[in-house]
C-alpha cells in the first residue's frame, strides 16, 4: 500500500486505511495533525505503540512549501504561492471578512483545462489535480500564519475547476468541517463550478451540505459559450434546471456568480432572462467585476453597473456586489496564475509548527 497523507483523511477514511485503528483514536489522530496542526503523534491517547509505528511508517505529514506571500497595499488580502512535493506551483488567497475573521480561496487543481476566456488560470492549461491534503494545507497555512483572526470560511474557487477533481474536493471539504479539524461550518464552505452538469446532479443526489455556486456570467448559451467553452456541452437552460433541482433538494436559494463585463452581460435582457430561467425560485446572485490584465475585458463603470443591478431588483432577483480584492498582487477573482508580483512581501505572524 502507498503512503497515506494524514492531513488528507477524514476520520472514516483514516480508520479504513489503518485496520485496527478505532474511530475514536482516529479522531484524536486527526485532531493532533489537523486540528492542532502538529507534525508528531507523541502522546495521542489510546494510540498503541504498534499503531503509532504503522502510522509513522505508512503515513505522511509533509507540508507545502510557501514560495512567496504577497500582501496587497490596497486591502488586507494576501496571496500565497505554494510549491508541492513534486515541484508544482499553485496559489491561494487569504480573504478578510467584514467581521474580524478570514476566509481562504483554495485551489483545487494546478492550472485548469476549461479555458474560460476571462480567467488567467485558464490560460495556463492543466497540469494535475491537487490531493485532499494539499487543499487542506492551504487553509492550515493561512490559519497558522494569521492568528490575529480566526479562519471561518473556505471557498473552492482558486485555480482549477473543483468538479473536475470532485472526490478530492469533497474529501478536503469534509476534513475542513470536521470537529477534529479546523471546524469550518458547512454553511461557510462554498464550492464554485462553471457548470459540469453530471457533477452538479451527483452533488445534489449525494446531499452534501456545502454551498454550491454556479458561475454563470450570461443567461444566454450562445453568449456564454464565447466566454466559457464548456457551454457547448452543457447549455444554460440545462444548468438552470440542475440548479433548480439542487435548490429544491436543499430548500434554499440558487447561488450564482456573475462576472460583470462592460458591454457584454450588463443589459436588461440578461436580468429578464435570468428571471425566466429561475421563475419561482429564490436567487442569490454574486456580482463580481471582471479582472483581466490583458485589457481584453473591461469593467463596467458605476452607471452601467448600477443599471444592471436595478434591472435585477426590478425582476425580483436577489444580488450582492462582491468586492474582488488584492488587484495589485493579482489576487482578485480570475487572476490566479502561479506567479508572485506586486504588493508587499508578507511576513507571517508565526512560524510553521514542528
Amino acid at each position: 500500500m502507498g503512503a497515506v497523507h494524514l492531513r488528507g483523511q477524514t476520520v472514516e477514511t483514516l480508520a479504513a486505511a489503518f485496520p485496527g485503528l478505532p474511530l475514536a483514536v482516529a479522531r484524536r489522530v486527526l485532531h493532533r495533525v489537523v486540528g492542532e496542526d502538529r507534525g508528531d503523534l507523541r502522546g495521542v491517547r489510546g494510540l498503541s505503540k504498534a499503531l503509532a509505528s504503522e502510522l509513522e511508517a505508512r503515513g505522511r505529514l509533509d507540508r507545502l512549501e510557501v514560495v512567496d506571500r504577497r500582501r496587497s497595499a490596497v486591502d488586507p488580502f494576501v496571496k500565497y504561492l505554494f510549491r508541492s512535493t513534486d515541484g508544482r506551483l499553485f496559489e491561494a488567497v487569504r480573504i478578510p471578512l467584514e467581521r474580524p475573521r478570514f476566509s481562504v480561496c483554495l485551489s483545487s487543481q494546478v492550472g485548469c483545462a476549461l479555458g474560460c476566456r476571462f480567467c488567467e488560470t485558464g490560460r495556463l492549461g492543466f497540469a494535475r489535480n491537487l490531493e485532499p491534503w494539499e487543499m487542506v494545507e492551504q487553509a492550515l497555512t493561512v490559519r497558522r500564519e494569521s492568528p490575529e483572526r480566526p479562519v471561518t470560511g473556505a471557498v473552492f474557487q482558486g485555480q482549477g475547476e473543483p468538479f473536475l477533481n470532485y472526490d478530492n474536493v469533497i474529501r478536503a471539504a469534509g476534513v475542513l468541517r470536521d470537529p477534529s479539524g479546523p471546524r469550518i461550518g458547512s454553511d461557510r464552505i462554498s464550492i464554485s463550478t462553471v457548470g459540469l452538469l453530471p457533477q452538479i446532479d451527483r452533488y445534489t443526489e449525494e446531499g452534501h451540505p456545502y454551498r454550491l455556486i454556479l458561475s454563470l456570467t450570461s443567461a444566454f448559451s450562445e453568449k456564454r459559450e464565447r466566454l466559457v467553452p464548456l457551454t457547448s456541452r452543457h447549455g444554460v437552460p440545462d444548468l438552470a434546471r440542475a440548479m433548480r433541482r439542487h435548490a429544491s433538494a436543499r430548500k434554499g436559494p440558487v447561488h450564482l456568480a456573475w462576472v460583470l463585463i462592460s458591454g457584454f452581460n450588463t443589459g436588461r435582457q440578461e436580468a429578464r432572462e435570468l428571471a425566466l430561467l429561475f421563475r419561482g425560485v429564490p436567487v442569490r446572485l454574486s456580482v463580481i467585476d471582471v479582472n483581466d490584465p490583458t485589457g481584453r475585458f473591461v469593467r463596467a463603470d458605476d452607471d452601467e453597473r448600477g443599471r444592471f443591478l436595478s434591472a435585477l431588483a426590478e425582476h425580483g432577483l436577489g444580488f450582492v456586489r462582491r468586492y474582488s480584492g488584492g488587484p495589485d498582487i493579482d489576487a482578485a477573482c480570475g487572476m490566479l496564475a502561479s506567479h508572485a508580483r506586486g504588493g508587499e512581501i508578507h511576513e507571517p505572524s508565526v512560524g510553521a509548527p514542528s
